[in-house]
């Protein structure tokens, strides 16, 4: 059964055509990486498979339009409906992903790891760290982070391998960010990254029974706000002390 959205998500996730050859098959003729080749069929000895260029493209494809209809829907959303958002049939899906648990798996880490990208690259590319620490707030948010927040409950493995290596990657660029902006005497001294994280989960989460693509001028507006508020001087003494990521994974929070 196919549910309802609103015509403002369909152009969040472009849709294209699915492949006819399998894309899960590997490309063959074409270069490996550092000279290398690819296998074709297991010829070779060692020789790698090298995931054909749509699989790649079907996958991301797959992800992101997953993200759209979990933030939606929750993720309960129906696959059906991934797999029209992402423009290509269900047997590609299921290909990609077996069961709902292995993809709302691989949509969390995809998430984990485009945040981490955007920390990385607003310091390496920002003039300056404040501005740097404000691109990747606001690009976190665009990435649905808080709104995937619930996602993370009922049963889900957070201390899974690949997710744990993801947080711990996530983690160590924020505090960068952050320590960054400190140590320039552009961000106050009181704040740590659970504190960044926690407002940017919540600022950026859709209020319950509103759509959620309609609040985002709503989020960053008020992101921005609390952004400013990270200036230095400090206008007031905060009370607590500052969170750290940690604090954030504890089973009661």
């Amino acid at each position: 059964m196919e549910m309802k959205r609103p015509s403002t998500t369909a152009a969040a996730v472009p849709t294209a055509p699915e492949a006819a050859a399998d894309p899960a098959a590997p490309e063959s003729g074409r270069a490996c990486g550092a000279g290398r080749a690819c296998g074709t069929g297991g010829s070779g000895a060692g020789a790698v498979p090298r995931p054909r260029a749509d699989a790649v493209r079907n996958r991301e494809r797959i992800l992101a339009a997953a993200r759209e209809a979990f933030v939606e829907f929750g993720s309960a959303a129906p696959l059906d409906e991934v797999a029209r958002r992402a423009g290509i049939g269900n047997a590609t899906l299921y290909r990609h992903f077996p069961d709902r648990d292995t993809l709302v798996h691989h949509v969390v880490l995809f998430t984990t790891e485009r945040v981490t990208a955007s920390a990385e690259a607003a310091l390496a590319e920002e003039p300056d760290a404040f501005a740097a620490l404000c691109r990747f707030t606001h690009a976190a948010a665009d990435e649905r982070i808080g709104a995937l927040c619930p996602m993370l409950a009922d049963g889900f493995d957070q201390d899974h391998p690949e997710l744990l290596a993801a947080r711990t990657a996530l983690a160590e660029a924020v505090e960068t960010l952050l320590t960054a902006g400190q140590e320039s005497g552009l961000v106050r001294a009181d704040i740590g990254v659970g504190d960044l994280m926690v407002a940017l989960s919540q600022l950026s989460r859709p209020l319950p029974g509103t759509a959620c693509f309609d609040t985002d001028r709503f989020a960053h507006r008020h992101l921005q706000l609390f952004l400013d508020g990270l200036r230095t001087p400090a206008r007031s003494e905060l009370p607590g002390s500052a969170a750290t990521l940690e604090d954030l994974t504890l089973k009661t929070m």
